[in-house]
């Protein structure tokens, strides 16, 4: 069998099941690679040893009591499942990767915990991410940065970057994360993950943080389709109070049937070109596009490359709207100057734009969803894009912490791609088809219309199946 982090996570469920792995020996497992590798990989801001002793051993006894009574048990029962630093675990800290929140103990769970707990997976810990979830990047004032596991002198992306460098790492089988404009397929993409961004109102954000723009989403970050399809099955579902709600599945049916379907033949329109001016993509970039967009074809679909027009426009709005969001966390006067520099500027423009612009703004979005759904979707059942424009920057390669606007300039131009789906509400993933010569990830990103994410999971297990990855692994893994 190898070593029990070889297993995916849903081999690791069977396993639980069938007895042959127990929760607290997996748990043991990965909290001894996390003593081992995290301060190298930067993937957690807090540890729960003592929660996932506790979790693992409820666990161990109910899945004893089930083999013994011929029962079922959830599908990933017993498996850990890290969760974010900018989610709300009860009794947990949460720091928001800020130091004016490094004391910060919430006393109320986030919907996605919940669903976590009931489906009886083990807490780690707390994932690593960027002050506020505003970077793609994750570097912060509390914790080591977050690193790729396949080129440490690289970024693991942001804002999920943590939960990507623990699952790329081998110190959790899968993590959920979360996703305001890329925050979940940036890191999956440098770290040669799987990930999904659901669509708007496919999983809970309450109770108590939900997001009034609509851009973020939680979801799933994993080595295998099936992995992450499994997740999502567990995060996804409306909690009372939601504002959206995505449209269910078929009676019966759940994400994970999906990852075994074949998706038929489908129309793919495929844009290769930045849809923000002035940016360049890179070879490696365009590289990964065309392979993807090749084996697409071989696969039986019909793939039209399309160049459509640039503008600035949905660059605008989407920067109008971040530098709002970026307001919404309360901060002490005499905290202020613990912020990171992109925080404070981003603050400092979002107070300053008026209710009209933001209304504007979200406006913006609204018509682009609908653009895009009249303008390609009616014709195309998947688009295909880069994910990013560039491969994984180096550390503190994307910061100017002099400069804070020309940061944010700069993020634009690595991750101009993954903001349309925050914007749309739209699904989206990441799939990690390609390697460069120097051994370094780079993904494709794949989107749909909205409330189809079965077709998402069913194509890229297709080309999982294609071109497997889940085989490749960083030295870090052994």
């Amino acid at each position: 069998m190898g070593e029990l982090h070889d297993l995916t996570a849903v081999e690791q469920a069977a396993a639980i099941r069938a007895g042959s792995v127990s929760p607290v020996e997996l748990t043991e497992h990965y909290l001894a690679r996390i003593d081992r590798l995290d301060a190298t990989l930067g993937a957690f801001i807090t540890t729960t040893p003592d929660i996932a002793r506790k979790q693992a051993g409820q666990a161990e006894t109910v899945a004893l009591a089930a083999r013994r009574e011929d029962r079922g048990l959830p599908a990933l029962y017993g498996v850990p499942v890290p969760v974010k630093d900018l989610n709300f675990v009860a009794g947990v800290r949460c720091t928001l990767g800020s130091a004016a929140y490094a004391d910060h103990v919430p006393d109320t769970d986030d919907h996605v915990v919940t669903r976590l707990r009931d489906a009886g997976t083990i807490l780690l810990g707390k994932t690593n991410t960027p002050e506020f979830g505003l970077p793609c990047y994750t570097e912060n004032r509390l914790a080591p940065p977050a690193r790729t596991p396949w080129d440490l002198t690289r970024s693991a992306g942001g804002s999920s970057g943590g939960a990507a460098a623990a699952v790329a790492g081998g110190l959790a089988p899968i993590a959920q994360g979360s996703d305001g404009g890329g925050s979940i397929r940036i890191p999956a993409s440098v770290c040669g993950l799987f990930g999904i961004k659901p669509s708007r109102g496919r999983v809970s954000a309450g109770p108590v943080q939900h997001d009034v723009s609509g851009l973020s989403a939680s979801g799933p970050i994993a080595r295998t389709v099936a992995d992450a399809a499994a997740l999502l099955d567990v995060l996804a579902g409306p909690m009372p109070g939601d504002p959206y709600a995505a449209p269910s599945l078929p009676p019966g049916e759940t994400f994970s049937c999906y990852a075994t379907r074949e998706p038929g033949r489908l129309r793919v329109v495929a844009l290769p070109d930045p849809p923000v001016p002035g940016v360049s993509l890179h070879p490696d970039c365009r590289t990964a596009f065309d392979s993807a967009a090749e084996l697409l074809r071989e696969l039986g679909h019909e793939v039209d490359e399309l160049a459509l027009p640039v503008d600035d426009s949905i660059k605008s709005a989407f920067e109008a709207v971040w530098a709002v969001m970026a307001t919404v966390y309360p901060v002490a006067p005499a905290d202020e100057a613990s912020l990171m520099p992109l925080t404070r500027g981003l603050r400092t423009a979002g107070g300053q734009i008026t209710g009209p612009a933001f209304a504007a703004a979200l406006y913006g979005f609204r018509a682009l969803g609908q653009l895009v759904a009249d303008a390609l979707l009616s014709s195309y059942d998947v688009i295909l894009t880069p994910t990013l424009a560039q491969p994984p920057a180096p550390i503190g390669g994307l910061r100017h912490d002099e400069d804070p606007a020309a940061e944010f300039e700069g993020l634009a131009h690595f991750t101009p791609f993954t903001p349309l789906y925050n914007a749309t509400g739209q699904p989206a993933v990441n799939v990690p088809l390609h390697w460069t010569e120097q051994g370094l990830p780079i993904g494709v990103m794949l989107g749909g219309r909205y409330g189809d994410e079965a077709t998402l999971i069913s194509l890229s297990a297709q080309l999982e199946q294609a071109r497997p990855w889940a085989g490749r692994r960083p030295e870090v893994w052994a």
